[in-house]
């Protein structure tokens, strides 16, 4: 998956911000959707330090012992591009292209943090956490996550595959959905999967979770068996365009992508999934 960046070391701990160094990376971002970089023959890079100059710089965290820092926007270097942001999802190496994803979660979030919602002050960076503050009410905002569940609904020997109806991608998904209010992660996965399939599900287990920067998201993957016989998808046609059962057998090969959807079928596929 798209975090699993080892034998490199992400470290987001405010605590560890230092200041930059020549060596150190800027990520230049256009419009919140794309990052400036520059191929190379082991895959891209971002500018250094050294190499923007002249230039304010905010610190973002560190992978490796290399602090990545937040550039001015829309900048243009000789030798750099603009890569849109659904390109991460595949670029080597995956450890820059990690870098990157979360540093769009961070800039989305950041160009947000101007005035207060409250009072209409202006917001202040917090000196001593990852937040920004209000210098009058004294209201803290921290880095937005979106909890959300990614179920893999099996039956037998065939996993639920679903297809969204408002997306561009349209490849196989698994039932998917934000919590909501109130209601635990377990609670959202049975709720999701009735309201988007009219099927009820049992025998919930946890596989792992995944930080999905692309959405602000953080997902918690689950296995579950449907509860009873009746196979009968009725999908929510405002979610799903499809649904139907996929046998074992019949499963794509989906080794090595960057989803945590997309490691769970395999898991399936290799008949590997949590029982």
């Amino acid at each position: 998956m798209i975090q699993d960046i080892a034998p490199h070391v992400y470290d987001n701990a405010f605590a560890h911000r230092r200041e930059a160094r020549p060596d150190d990376a800027v990520l230049i971002t256009k419009d919140e959707k794309a990052v400036l970089i520059r191929e190379t023959e082991d895959g891209f890079r971002f500018p250094t330090v050294a190499e923007v100059g002249d230039m304010p710089l905010r610190f973002g965290f560190l992978i490796d012992g290399i602090a990545y820092f937040f550039g001015e926007e829309g900048v243009e270097m000789e030798g750099f591009s603009y890569a849109k942001q659904a390109e991460f999802r595949a670029k080597k190496p995956r450890y820059l292209a990690f870098a990157a994803v979360t540093g769009f979660q961070l800039v989305r979030w950041m160009h947000t943090q101007n005035f207060c919602g409250a009072c209409g002050t202006k917001l202040e960076p917090s000196t001593w956490e990852r937040a920004f503050v209000c210098p009058k009410c004294g209201r803290i905002n921290y880095p937005r996550l979106n909890p959300a569940v990614i179920v893999a609904v099996l039956h037998e020997d065939k996993i639920l595959v679903t297809t969204y109806s408002d997306r561009p991608s349209k490849g196989m998904a698994c039932i998917a959905g934000f919590a909501e209010i109130g209601e635990t992660i377990e609670e959202c996965v049975h709720r999701e999967v009735f309201e988007e399939t009219g099927l009820r599900v049992k025998n919930l287990r946890f596989y792992k979770s995944q930080p999905w920067s692309f959405t602000d998201t953080l997902l918690f993957g689950f296995y579950c068996e449907l509860d009873g016989d009746d196979e009968t998808v009725h999908v929510d046609p405002t979610e799903l365009k499809e649904g139907h059962w996929i046998r074992r057998e019949d499963m794509p090969d989906r080794s090595g992508e960057a989803s945590l959807t997309a490691e769970m079928q395999e898991m399936f596929r290799r008949g590997q999934e949590l029982r």
